[in-house]
């Protein structure tokens, strides 16, 4: 099911954006009917059943597609694919000729389908799946949004984690006096996040 807020965010992106975000968005699509879109972080998500199994960015230079699985790596391996580790699961794409076949893409999109449906999502995978009524969706600063998408594994962990931990840095960064103080503020975040780590993970019981 496509999403329109997904058809404005591939207008507004860069000319050479454009046809790389169309076509990615027809093979997930292509991969598996009940595949659904969303807006997260101020970039396109790709749900299955209420589970988030991929996204894709533009940047002013460069396209980014991420599909998530603990399996990932060693399959991306398998095909001959090595990601720089800051833009998503096939390195930064300027051009459609840079993007693995499209049976290697819709492949990968339907083996992490598999993977949620025989239970091996990875537990940040599962802490995404809300078991109670979803609260509001929380508002995440572009600048924020930006540097979470260019560090490998960021803006994964950030979204697996619970709404009242991605509020205490959002309040942290958004809290700032100076641009100096937000942008050294959401540097370490950032690092911090990629490592799996809270915002108060120093004082927390060992």
């Amino acid at each position: 099911m496509e999403d329109p807020r997904v058809d404005a965010y591939i207008n507004k992106s860069a000319e050479f954006a454009k046809p790389i975000l169309r076509h990615l968005r027809k093979l997930v699509h292509k991969a598996n009917g009940e595949i659904e879109e969303s807006i997260k972080w101020s970039r396109p998500f790709f749900l299955y059943r209420g589970s988030l199994i991929g996204n894709m960015s533009a940047f002013t230079a460069h396209c980014s597609f991420g599909v998530w699985g603990p399996w990932m790596t060693g399959a991306l391996r398998l095909e001959g694919i090595t990601g720089d580790g800051a833009s998503g699961s096939v390195g930064r794409i300027t051009r459609l000729e840079d993007l693995p076949s499209d049976a290697v893409l819709t492949g990968l999109i339907r083996e992490a389908i598999k993977s949620l449906e025989e239970g091996k999502a990875s537990p940040k995978a599962e802490k995404r799946v809300p078991r109670k009524a979803a609260k509001a969706e929380l508002m995440v600063p572009e600048d924020f949004a930006s540097a979470l998408a260019k560090t490998g594994g960021a803006t994964e962990n950030f979204s697996g984690m619970a709404q009242s931990c991605r509020k205490e840095y959002l309040e942290w960064i958004t809290e700032a006096k100076r641009a100096e103080t937000r942008g050294k503020r959401i540097v370490q975040a950032v690092t911090w996040i990629a490592e799996g780590k809270k915002r108060n993970w120093k004082y927390e019981s060992r």
